[in-house]
């Protein structure tokens, strides 16, 4: 009966013990099964949980690369704005570049055009001079009436019958091959003077080449310079004797004249030397001036390509050493001896307008001071005319 008793007790404690055992193990099944309960709501719950998740994990990912992007955005701009002002400045740079070679270019046009339209100019007159010259030439077939020998011979013949006003008139000197025009001042001291040179405004360049002394340029109505051939021609006559008259103006318009007798040219192969006699009037005597060096009389003519000037191997002007007095008379023309005391052909100086060189009479003076010439001219008529004195 103990044995009894005693099992039964150790059989009550093993079911005991695992009744607990189920009991406890149940437990989380039941827990488990509570939650299979509510899974009508559960999912729903877990999507939004998932969503929050999903949200939020995005968020994580985005931020890293939203950052990176700014920065790549920003050294963009940076880059697009460095590459915008390099352009600029290399456009401005450019621009002023070409801009300035334009200038260049239209300055060179500029120039080129200037100094076309001085040729043309220059052209013009030679070309108007030649023309001058073929329609006096004689032609062929028709010769060309002239009025007489010169403007004197013209005064002394058409002058008796009718009243000879100053003008153009076509001469023959005796020696010449053909006719010419020339200006006759038939008003002048009892008229009959041929003007070989006239100066009034400075239009007509005298900077011309030894050609164009000897045929004559410009224009008779206004400025010219009548050629040495012709004033060689009317001089030479024979039995005739010339006298010059030079008419001087200054810059405040005061008059003064030197007169010459006896005015005469060698010929060409002489180049023109040139002869005066007794000298007259109230500008001095120029042509020879103070000093044995400065007389131009007995000189031949000087252009810039044909020297004859006595400067050998040069001369001293000014303490200056000078090779060439046409050269630095501005390439003009004249009679000179070392240079001298008188050019007037030298570069027009009109007022207002300072020249180191210009027309010059240096014997003409004010006040211990040289004149500044304005005009000039230069006539000649025979010194038997009744009217001269």
């Amino acid at each position: 009966n103990c044995f009894r008793v005693t099992s039964l007790i150790c059989l009550s404690i093993f079911l005991f013990s695992l009744g607990e055992t189920i009991i406890s193990n149940v437990k989380p099944c039941s827990s488990k099964g509570t939650r299979n309960v509510g899974a009508v709501e559960e999912p729903h719950e877990a999507e939004e949980k998932n969503k929050s998740a999903d949200i939020s994990k995005q968020k994580e990912q985005c931020l890293v690369p939203c950052d990176v992007q700014a920065k790549i955005l920003r050294g963009e701009k940076h880059y697009m704005c460095r590459n915008l002002q390099n352009s600029l400045v290399e456009y401005a740079r450019s621009t002023k570049k070409m801009i300035r070679n334009m200038m260049d270019d239209q300055q060179s046009s500029l120039d080129y055009l200037s100094n076309q339209v001085n040729e043309v100019m220059n052209r013009l007159l030679l070309l108007n001079a030649e023309v001058l010259r073929k329609h006096l030439d004689p032609l062929p077939y028709k010769a060309v009436q002239s009025h007489g020998l010169d403007c004197t011979d013209i005064k002394d013949t058409v002058g008796s019958v009718s009243k000879t006003p100053t003008g153009l008139y076509i001469i023959h000197p005796e020696g010449s091959n053909y006719p010419f025009e020339v200006l006759c001042d038939m008003d002048f001291q009892g008229g009959g003077w041929t003007v070989v040179q006239k100066r009034t405004d400075g239009i007509i360049p005298f900077q011309r080449t030894w050609s164009e002394y000897l045929d004559g340029f410009g224009d008779l109505s206004g400025e010219f310079w009548l050629g040495l051939r012709k004033i060689f021609h009317i001089v030479n006559q024979k039995a005739t004797s010339f006298s010059l008259y030079v008419d001087l103006e200054s810059e405040n318009d005061k008059h003064a004249y030197a007169s010459y007798d006896g005015f005469w040219l060698e010929d060409e192969t002489c180049s023109f030397k040139i002869h005066l006699g007794r000298y007259s009037g109230n500008a001095g005597d120029a042509f020879r001036g103070y000093r044995k060096g400065d007389n131009q009389n007995s000189m031949p003519f000087s252009t810039f390509d044909v020297d004859n000037d006595g400067c050998r191997p040069m001369c001293t002007i000014k303490e200056q050493p000078v090779k060439s007095c046409s050269n630095f008379s501005d390439n003009t023309g004249w009679w000179f001896n070392q240079c001298g005391l008188a050019n007037l052909n030298g570069v027009h100086r009109y007022t207002g307008r300072f020249l180191a060189t210009g027309i010059h009479w240096d014997t003409w003076t004010m006040n211990n001071k040289q004149v500044k010439i304005k005009s000039v001219s230069m006539k000649i008529r025979r010194t038997y005319n009744p009217y001269f004195h």
